[in-house]
């Protein structure tokens, strides 16, 4: 019989309002790992109630004593670092090397975050008045609610939280529903690292439910969403009625120009990685592939091969090159993308198809679209799947009108040996980020992480960015004149 867990609030596993439950599934196996209960909105309320309890003690200590507790907790991380890749697998279903990379990026942003501690940095200025002081500080902004999606389901909370954290904020966290045992497992860290109880508390629950509740909470002061465009609208528009701060990561339609004098076998490399890790179910993923037409043909003949060669299955197995989607809904959204796809009259190269390596869970091919219009769906809507479009164009500024043809602004890569054309398409691009002979994914912790256009509203994660997304600026004056001055007043002195 499967664990069943409960809610976290107030420091204590509780159990929730509604007495219900929801299965947590192997998507490789579509075997049970745990039975998750659902919050209700009076639970919503009583974590809210804890965060306030919890945001009094943990607010008045100084940021580089809360950065001891991440110090541990990034400690813990790494001795259960193999336990909670393995467990991710189960979960999530991508392959052990991945998951062992996102339990690291959580490790990492951990320590990042608790550097942090001691560099709570304002500014000093001078004053327009003799005998004044200028400064501005930074201050926690109260309880923040966090909301997370489930590709990346220890690292995307973890550069929510730490930061949070380290900023003196409490949290009130609801993980993606086919995530939620390593969101538990986090949880777990952060309480043997000697977090006080009510700073973080854990409510699980369907989005529109449980997710909504903490949004339209009047006591949670910030919401922080990665997840789809739709709902990040959605979202900011409730936080508009009583304007509550939101931070949005809404996905990408991410495009790698390979130019004529690019070194293939690198691009080649950087092309499979970006397209089909993760089973493309990344913000990041190279989704659209944007070809010099002198090398078209050679570069897809390498990659027609490259991708036949690609081995799918359980995440678990070594040689395993690809794991399972996400659930049974991600699954025939792929191929209701690649049925659009064939009737918009793209050609399906390679793929298109579900697959069953001895397993009876949730798997796709590697699948490639030619002839691909800048117009069609597959070129402007985010499928989360291991689907490439193909385009093809004669020079560099036709790649960045084409790279920049989309709604959406995350990600973006050129491989070229030319520093001219590279220096032109991180100026031109209309991304958050841009990779010069790499893929569109592997983001590192001390950079900052977000999009423009419609991938978000101006906050990036991690980085120099990171503690910002989660403080308030607070400007300080202090006048030790002695006498009344008054700044911005005409004065003959």
């Amino acid at each position: 019989m499967v664990q069943e867990y409960k809610l976290f609030i107030g420091g204590e596993f509780k159990d929730s309002s509604t007495g219900e439950t929801f299965e947590d599934i192997n998507p490789a196996t579509l075997e049970s790992l745990a039975a998750i209960q659902v919050a209700g909105a009076e639970d919503v309320d009583r974590a809210v109630e804890a965060a306030e309890t919890g945001f009094r003690l943990w607010s008045d200590i100084p940021a580089a004593k809360r950065a001891e507790v991440l110090f541990r907790a990034a400690r813990i991380l790494q001795e259960r670092k193999e336990e909670l890749a393995v467990l991710m697998t189960e979960e999530m279903g991508k392959v052990l090397p991945e998951t062992r990379g996102d339990v690291q990026e959580a490790i990492d942003i951990t320590n990042y975050a608790a550097g942090e501690g001691r560099r709570m940095l304002g500014e000093t200025t001078t004053s327009e008045l003799k005998e004044k002081f200028c400064m501005t500080i930074l201050r926690p902004i109260g309880v923040v609610g966090l909301i997370t999606p489930w590709n990346f389901p220890i690292a995307i909370p973890a550069w929510k939280i730490m930061p949070a954290l380290v900023a003196g904020n409490a949290i009130v966290f609801k993980p993606a529903s086919d995530t939620p045992l390593l969101a538990f497992k986090l949880i777990e860290v952060l309480s043997e690292a000697g977090l006080p109880p009510g700073v973080i508390n854990l409510v699980t629950g369907p989005g529109v439910t449980v997710g909504k509740a903490v949004v339209q909470h009047p006591h949670i002061k910030a919401i922080s969403f990665t997840g789809s465009l739709d709902t990040g609208k959605w979202i900011m528009e409730e936080c508009s009625k009583t304007m509550k701060r939101v931070s949005l990561e809404l996905g990408g339609k991410n495009p790698v120009i390979v130019m004529d004098d690019a070194d293939l076998e690198l691009a080649l490399e950087g092309v499979l990685w970006g397209a089909f890790g993760t089973t493309g179910q990344r913000c990041t993923a190279t989704s659209r592939l944007i070809l010099h037409e002198k090398i078209k043909d050679e570069f897809m003949k390498r990659l027609l091969a490259k991708a036949k060669a690609l081995r799918i299955g359980s995440g678990l197995f070594p040689e395993t090159d690809i794991g399972p989607v996400i659930n049974k809904a991600q699954l025939e959204k792929i191929e209701r993308y690649v049925k659009i796809g064939k009737e918009e009259g793209a050609t399906l190269l390679y793929g298109g198809n579900r697959i069953d390596p001895g397993l009876p869970g949730y798997f796709f091919e590697p699948t490639i679209f030619t002839d691909v219009r800048p117009d069609m769906r597959i070129a402007q809507e985010e499928i989360f799947g291991p689907v490439l479009g193909v385009f093809t164009v004669s020079d560099l500024e036709e790649a960045i009108t084409l790279a920049n043809n989309t709604r959406y602004g995350l990600s973006s890569a050129i491989y070229t040996e030319n520093i001219g054309n590279a220096f032109r398409a991180i100026e031109k691009i209309e991304a958050g980020i841009t990779y010069v002979n790499a893929p569109t994914i592997g983001a590192e912790v001390h950079l900052p992480f977000g999009g423009v256009k419609g991938t978000g509203n101006g906050f990036r994660e991690a980085g120099t960015e990171a503690v910002k997304e989660f403080s308030e600026v607070k400007a300080v004056y202090i006048d030790y004149s002695g006498r009344l001055q008054k700044a911005q007043i005409d004065s003959t002195e």
